[in-house]
């Protein structure tokens, strides 16, 4: 099963889990410096197997393999798991030397697929007609954005939602947004969009400042002040969990993929 988008995948597993399966994941681990192929462990660091691995492993409990060659971390990950019995492949689409039974595209709905053009020239890594060979496509929408529209393909809405935050020190700490402070926050992120992620605290009623970092960003100590509320993504808190502050907070995404979508994945396993 072969498709994009952390969050998505992360919910996939559970489903699977949920239904009896085993599920395990290999991912390319981007942002990490791993050489050939790492199973992750509870101690993991993102800066050697990429944050957004990481965060499903933590989040799962799933067994998750990373490596450049995704043949060869699917063959480690059944080595090293031998009851695992459906393999999720993060990002995998264009990986053909892996055997796929069901592919999954990932988009999101106000991005759609920019100006239709591979890298560089634009942000797709393989041609627009590619799409239309794959089984589904999930697209996640947030705030006000319509969903595309995509003739002749099995499609499905996922709406996205805040979650409760945790204190990235003492992550047992889990409040509702309404629940947190009415002080104004840091609101930083290193994620793809980040306008999405700031449009989504505000809509909830923060006062944020918000500060946007590139995509994967690897945050360091001392570049966040220590002293200041920060609220962040669950994929930045990855990152940040060894010298946060005190009121570091990380704000859970929670999908909902339209009704239907559960039966219809069930039907093709």
């Amino acid at each position: 099963m072969l498709f994009r988008s952390q969050a998505a995948r992360a919910q996939v597993v559970d489903h699977l889990r949920a239904r009896g399966l085993r599920p395990g994941v290999v991912s390319r681990g981007y942002g990490g410096d791993a050489q050939g192929c790492v199973v992750l462990a509870q101690t993991s660091q993102p800066a050697e197997v990429g944050d957004e691995p990481l965060l499903i492993h933590l989040k799962t409990g799933a067994p998750v393999v990373v490596g450049r060659d995704r043949v060869a971390a699917a063959r480690t990950l059944l080595a090293r798991h031998p009851g695992i019995d459906v393999i999720v492949s993060d990002d995998g689409l264009q990986h053909y030397r892996l055997h796929r039974d069901l592919e999954l595209a990932v988009i999101d709905a106000a991005a759609g697929l920019g100006n239709g053009w591979p890298l560089p020239a634009g942000p797709l890594r393989e041609p627009a007609s590619r799409l239309h060979e794959v089984d589904a496509v999930l697209q996640v929408v947030r705030g006000s954005a319509p969903p595309r529209r995509f003739e002749g393909l099995a499609t499905w809405r996922v709406d996205t939602a805040p979650g409760p935050a945790y204190r990235l020190q003492a992550p047992d700490e889990v409040r509702t947004l309404a629940d947190l402070p009415r002080h104004a926050w840091l609101a930083v992120t290193g994620i793809g969009r980040p306008q999405g992620y700031f449009d989504m605290l505000t809509r909830a009623g923060l006062r944020i400042e918000p500060r946007a970092y590139p995509d994967h960003h690897a945050f360091r100590p001392g570049e966040l002040p220590a002293d200041r509320p920060v609220l962040m993504t669950e994929k930045d808190a990855v990152k940040c969990r060894p010298f946060a502050g005190t009121q570091w907070w990380a704000v859970a995404l929670d999908l909902a993929p339209e009704a239907g979508f559960a039966g219809w994945l069930d039907a093709q396993i």
